[in-house]
């Protein structure tokens, strides 16, 4: 498809699998890919976006969490192709409130806008594929002042910043 008044390419359709319908739009501005949408299983909903910069390389993909064809959550790779983070819109509105990173494809942190704030206010730490511990901003200040550490074996314990200049002290729980 072209744009009439330039006459610049604007959309290519394509039948990946040559079963003659189409399940893949790349959105073009002229010879330059900007967006490429994707039905791999050709459902009628799109189950991969791909964001590519000025230098032609892909910077983000786009997936539905739910499978239903809302895009909800972008990842960004590494250099070597793994993931480095994911950003997510919990509620599905395409404003991210949640930040995953990862380390070789291994989820070891998370930051999350639990309040819908604007500000990061829970954070997530993730040791060996476990959550190690759960820190939160319970008074809006920008850093926590709450934090649950999980232990190997399953126990927690609570951890309370009473001053906030980040020392924690453990908090006997009943």
């Amino acid at each position: 498809m072209y744009d009439k008044k330039s006459g610049r390419l604007t959309l290519l359709k394509y039948d990946s699998n040559g079963n003659g319908k189409v399940d893949t739009w790349s959105y073009m501005d002229g010879a330059r890919v900007v967006r490429i949408e994707i039905d791999k299983d050709e459902d009628g909903k799109i189950d991969r976006w791909e964001y590519y910069g000025p230098d032609q390389k892909l910077v983000k993909v786009g997936f539905s969490r739910a499978g239903d064809g809302k895009e909800d959550a972008w990842s960004h790779a590494n250099a070597d192709d793994s993931i480095a983070a994911i950003d997510i819109s919990t509620k599905r509105d395409g404003k991210v409130n949640r930040v995953e990173y990862y380390e070789k494809n291994v989820l070891t942190r998370a930051e999350e806008d639990a309040d819908d704030d604007g500000k990061m206010d829970k954070w997530e730490t993730y040791r060996g594929g476990h959550l190690a511990s759960v820190a939160f901003d319970t008074l809006h200040r920008g850093t926590p002042d709450r934090r649950i550490v999980y232990g190997a074996n399953g126990d927690a314990s609570l951890e309370v910043d009473l001053k906030g200049d980040g020392h924690f002290v453990a908090v006997k729980m009943e």
